[in-house]
């Protein structure tokens, strides 16, 4: 039995896994062994096989002939969960759109400030690429569509953006990126403030299928250097 107030050591290498997995502090392509990853976190192999176990239901880790492996989105894959991105994210903002004859629910537009301000100061002090700054975006997103009154919605765009992180996080953005990333953030929070969710959303819109074509060109051109590799050695 698991004394109150202690988190539970296999829910610990659940997390610290889980979120090594995503920051791609784990190589993608390494197996997965257990007696290695049980020195890593100073624990037995109980704990490490209890959380791969769960990190296997959670569909980042899968199982190949030789052992447990990162999840890997194939090309496809990552373009149907920015797809699903898309459906979950602007389902959000419809949500506060008014019907004809239905009153819109309440949009919480104290969280759509806090975030506006933070983005505010990111345009006057940008922030390095990196986790930290993937971390933020994701924020962005996730507390606009809790924002929306529906947080089953919030929970499955973390969903999304655990099994695409790898990706994103290794795919350091450029100042102009950021730049970009920056301006639109604060034009969506700022239409949603001013009242106009038809202008956020088309603005929302644009700005995820701007990510999604940009992850999607980079995936494609690591396969192809990857190829080229092969055909070279030094």
């Amino acid at each position: 039995m698991t004394r109150r107030g202690r988190v539970p050591l296999s829910e610990r290498v659940y997390e610290s896994l889980r979120r090594d997995l995503a920051t791609g502090a784990i190589v993608p392509t390494e197996r997965l062994g257990e007696e290695r990853l049980a020195e890593i976190y100073g624990v037995s192999r109980t704990p490490v096989r209890e959380a791969l176990a769960r990190l296997q239901a959670d569909g980042l880790v899968e199982r190949h002939a030789d052992g447990l492996y990162p999840y890997r989105p194939r090309l496809e894959e990552l373009d149907n969960l920015y797809e699903l991105r898309i459906v979950l994210e602007t389902r959000g903002i419809q949500r506060v759109i008014s019907i004809v004859g239905a009153p819109a629910p309440a949009h919480d537009l104290s969280l759509v400030r806090a975030e506006l301000d933070t983005w505010r100061g990111f345009r006057d002090d940008p922030p390095e690429p990196g986790p930290a700054l993937v971390a933020a975006d994701e924020r962005f997103h996730t507390t606009l569509l809790a924002a929306a009154g529906n947080t089953a919605l919030a929970d499955a765009l973390t969903g999304v953006y655990v099994r695409v992180r790898p990706v994103r996080t290794l795919d350091l953005a450029t100042p102009e990126r950021i730049a970009t990333m920056t301006a639109e953030h604060i034009a969506i929070a700022e239409q949603l403030l001013d009242g106009d969710p038809d202008t956020a959303l088309r603005t929302l819109t644009t700005h995820i299928d701007r990510s999604r074509t940009h992850v999607l060109a980079r995936a494609q051109q690591a396969i192809e250097f990857t190829k080229l590799s092969r055909a070279v050695r030094d």
